[in-house]
């Protein structure tokens, strides 16, 4: 699944979808790739530095796209949520920009439960861990 299908998925446009291809996924889990961190204006990145913190975007970005696909709403794309919470971020790096790509992001649901649902995250490159942590979604409206 690229890139033009994933912005289907999600809320994010143009340069702000920040995710390249899904490789692979299933009812608890995701793994997505990307290899915007290196790209000329980057949305995030802030006096040309991408500081590893916007991985949490990244990694948000990977469990809204999981939430469309197990759990499509009659658009296509999954109910509307917001990042809640994270915990127990770890942060291997500073920047993003500096990895050489691709980045590999990976979800794991962990629990759902009506308008909730946390996820285990992991962002690596070149198999190393660059960013972990968990994350609380809030979903909007009534669960389908």
């Amino acid at each position: 699944m690229g890139r033009d299908e994933l912005a289907r998925l999600i809320p994010h446009a143009g340069d702000m979808c920040l995710l390249d291809a899904v490789v692979s996924w299933d009812g608890d889990a995701i793994r997505c790739t990307a290899e915007s961190n290196r790209r000329e204006g980057h949305p995030l990145a802030r006096n040309g530095c991408l500081p590893a913190s916007a991985g949490i975007e990244y990694a948000a970005q990977a469990m809204a796209i999981h939430g469309s696909l197990t759990a499509p709403t009659p658009s296509g794309a999954g109910r509307p949520g917001y990042l809640a919470s994270v915990r127990n971020v770890q942060l291997g790096v500073q920047r993003l920009d500096t990895l050489p790509s691709p980045l590999v992001i990976d979800a794991v649901r962990r629990c759902a439960e009506g308008t909730g649902v946390i996820y285990d995250f992991v962002m690596s490159c070149a198999g190393a861990t660059i960013l972990s942590g968990r994350a609380a979604v809030v979903l909007e409206g009534p669960a389908r």
